[in-house]
């Protein structure tokens, strides 16, 4: 684990601008910087960055946070990734807590792999562009392929000599150890020789989220030998083949901007597709989909889409590989390609424009691809028609959204020209015979465009305006008058916080937003055990991303005032009227919290199997909130 004083500097030395600037070309606009939101497509910038509060905000798409959450968001890591990628953009070291042997040993091992795999990633890019052989064999096999230098390089596509030993030899000779290129795959130790898993193949190197590399692919180019067209590095401590989508390192950004991913076989299929502009694609590189593979895609998007060759055989591995998806809650797609092509081919015959809007126009959703491709199969045969059915039937049972599947059996009873109850009661039977998620009640999802922000904070005004007070001016001074004994009149002074707590805590009220509700437990946490009141920078800086994500959302102005004074126009600010705001901002909580009160107890009225006795009790409390409620109404000024 990283030290919390080490945490503390991260953050204290990460400036939001820096940060998002390296991402974000980013304009000044008054006190704030502007630009366009990397997290959704947008022409008129919405994304805006205050270098003072230390904080970004989306108005588009509602992301937001501080300079950790921005680095998590764009690059998607976990928080000590996020901490380390700062740690290392502003040289600070991070001295992470105490292992045990063990644990040292395990991680100086794995991290011994990364070096001799990054280093055989360098010594096969320099094989391919600068020796005879790989420029001869290599990078003449590429060219020919369609693949430009700068794919190659951005891919960091590299060469690995014919010679059964070329890279072990290299690799001993600048003193890495043969434990490790053993433990990688790289070299194969055999008696008194190490022989070179991958000699006489272009090179194709495998990367994690974090762009490391983790192992390589390699493929062979003489045609009158007895190997695998296509080697993979065999399972290791970094590489677990079932974990790792290829390209997936240059696609996830692409991904998340574009709401689906695209599925393809293999790495020429991926580099072809990027190389076309179409960068959010990954292929499973030959081997069945994982359920680890699955969740890897689902970190960025529910929407897949399966791009197939043409023929017979490639269909049926489409049929075969979305079950896994399917019960993921993934929304699945399949484009075939004409008879002879594949994603790779076709990439490089068409244009970038026809081959985006191929893939968008042909795109089916696989029950309706499956409901057809199966039919044309049964044609009139009764006996295939019926297992048809009860095929499609379970596949659709293996969605657990209700909705989904609801909709699934509408479609598919239509395509099928068979009555919905016969595919329902096949569903439900498929379903009975396993145990599957309970169905999720229906969510109405919007785009970013259409304003909805994805913690919904603005829903409950009241809870969020006492919580923007807490965190802005919480540690500001109030001053009241009030009566002594002696009935003279005295004034104190008190916190901002201490105040609202001391009303709500008098209520007995509570918050009743999960979000606002953290953020006031973290408040009163903080006072008990440091006996102070927490900052602004407390919430800007916390570790939990919905709170910075919430704190970030209300710190954030969407519109600037104009400079009035120098106008010579005095406008108050909220520090010279806080006083009347908070209080007006308490009472019209309390008001929010009767007003919930007494719809409860109309309800409870209304309901006829409640005793007489305690429906007589209901009444009693229901006309004393009423009563409270008018009387909270004429101190903010409601009355008729």
């Amino acid at each position: 684990m990283i030290p919390k004083e080490t945490i503390d500097v991260i953050f204290e030395t990460a400036r939001i601008d820096e940060v998002v600037g390296d991402f974000v070309q980013l304009k000044k606009r008054g006190v704030n910087l502007l630009g366009n939101c990397p997290f959704h497509d947008e022409k008129t910038p919405s994304f805006t960055v205050s270098p003072a509060k230390g904080i970004y905000k989306c108005f588009g798409c509602g992301k937001g946070g501080n300079s950790v959450n921005f680095v998590m968001d764009h690059e998607h890591f976990t928080y000590p990734e996020a901490l380390k990628y700062l740690a290392n953009k502003y040289n600070i070291f991070i001295e992470e807590t105490v292992r045990t042997p063990e644990q040292e040993e395990a991680a100086n091992d794995r991290e011994s792999m990364f070096i001799v795999s990054n280093s055989a990633n360098d010594y096969f890019q320099d094989q391919l562009f600068n020796s005879d052989e790989g420029r001869a064999i290599g990078l003449s096999y590429f060219k020919e392929r369609g693949f430009r230098e700068e794919t190659l390089k951005k891919f960091q596509l590299g060469y690995n000599p014919e010679k059964s030993d070329a890279f072990s030899t290299f690799a001993l000779k600048e003193g890495y150890k043969i434990e490790f290129l053993d433990k990688t795959g790289l070299t194969i130790p055999k008696e008194s020789r190490n022989y070179d898993r991958f000699h006489g193949r272009v090179m194709f190197p495998i990367r994690s989220l974090s762009g490391r590399v983790l192992g390589f692919g390699g493929r062979i180019l003489k045609n009158n030998v007895k190997a695998a067209k296509y080697l993979n590095s065999p399972e290791s401590e970094i590489y677990h083949k079932s974990k790792v989508l290829y390209g997936m390192y240059y696609a996830k950004n692409s991904i998340v901007k574009r709401n689906r991913c695209l599925l393809v076989e293999g790495y020429t299929d991926v580099i072809s597709m990027h190389q076309a502009g179409m960068e959010n694609v990954v292929a499973s590189s030959g081997t069945s989909l994982t359920i680890d593979q699955i969740k890897l895609v689902k970190r960025f998007t529910n929407n897949i889409t399966l791009l197939f060759d043409g023929d017979a055989a490639g269909l049926k591995a489409a049929l075969r590989g979305v079950n896994l998806i399917l019960e993921a809650g993934l929304n699945v797609k399949i484009v075939t390609f004409p008879d002879g092509e594949d994603p790779d081919s076709y990439a490089k015959k068409v244009s970038s424009e026809v081959l985006e809007d191929y893939i968008e126009n042909q795109a089916k959703d696989f029950i309706e691809f499956k409901c057809s491709l199966l039919l044309d199969e049964a044609k009139e045969d009764p006996i295939k028609r019926a297992e048809l059915i009860k095929d499609v039937a379970a596949t659709i049972a293996l969605i657990p959204d209700h909705i989904a599947r609801t909709v699934y059996a509408q479609t598919s009873s239509k395509i099928l020209g068979i009555e919905e109850q016969v595919v329902f009661t096949s569903i439900e039977q498929s379903r009975s015979g396993k145990s599957l998620p309970d169905a999720k009640p229906m969510q109405v999802v919007r785009s970013p465009k259409q304003g909805v922000k994805p913690l919904m904070l603005s829903a409950n005004l009241e809870e969020s305006t006492l919580i923007r007070l807490l965190v802005i001016y919480g540690t500001y001074s109030l001053r009241f008058e009030y009566l002594n004994d002696a009935e003279e009149t005295e004034e104190t002074n008190i916190s901002t916080t201490e105040f609202i707590l001391s009303e709500l805590n008098e209520d007995g009220i509570e918050f009743t937003h999960p979000i606002y509700r953290k953020v006031y437990e973290e408040i009163t946490n903080f006072i008990q055990d440091r006996k102070d009141i927490p900052n602004q920078k407390f919430f800007v800086n916390h570790h939990n991303p919905d709170i910075t994500q919430a704190v970030s959302e209300l710190l954030s102005d969407k519109y600037q005032l104009s400079d009035w004074a120098k106008k010579e126009i005095i406008v108050p600010t909220e520090t010279d009227k806080l006083k009347e705001i908070v209080v007006e901002a308490v009472i019209r909580f309390k008001s929010k919290q009767v007003k919930i009160k007494i719809d409860y107890m109309l309800q409870k009225m209304k309901n006829s199997n409640v005793p007489e006795e305690d429906r007589n009790n209901f009444m009693s409390d229901f006309q004393k909130l009423n009563e409270l409620s008018k009387f909270i109404d004429k101190e903010l000024g409601r009355e008729c």
